[in-house]
């Protein structure tokens, strides 16, 4: 995992929501904000790669935002969104590893086709015979 997290800005905003009386008066949701393009830590295919990972968090202006309002304090809030922000990255650059496809063994076939006949048998004997 890279830390760019120098190149993420932050802005401060009045959280929503039940406060009492600081509610009005302090800015503690934080907004963190990163331009995805212009990243000197990430090469093009990776910023590539992040824009279509992430294309439903990206604005129209490339920037990826991440708020964060669920602690009291601006810094609390300010470190949430920022490792929200490095997880959300590093999930979108990591390439899932592709499915080996196997073949049943010679014994699991076997039990299986045993299971079918034991079923069958179980209602061979169900039969009403005159």
């Amino acid at each position: 995992m890279r830390d760019f997290r120098s190149e993420i800005t932050y802005k401060t905003s009045r959280s929503s929501g039940a406060g009492g009386q600081n509610v009005n008066k302090v800015e503690t949701a934080v907004t963190a904000r990163w331009w995805v393009q212009a990243s000197r830590f990430f090469d093009e295919a990776e910023q590539q790669r992040i824009s279509e990972k992430l294309r439903n968090r990206i604005n129209s202006d490339g920037y990826l935002q991440v708020t964060s309002q669920e602690a009291r304090t601006q810094l609390d809030n300010k470190s949430i969104a920022t490792d929200r922000m490095l997880k959300l990255v590093t999930d979108a650059l990591s390439i899932p590893k592709k499915r080996q496809k196997t073949k049943p063994t010679k014994a699991s076939k076997e039990r299986r086709i045993q299971a079918k006949k034991i079923i069958s048998e179980k209602k061979q004997n169900r039969r009403f015979r005159i």
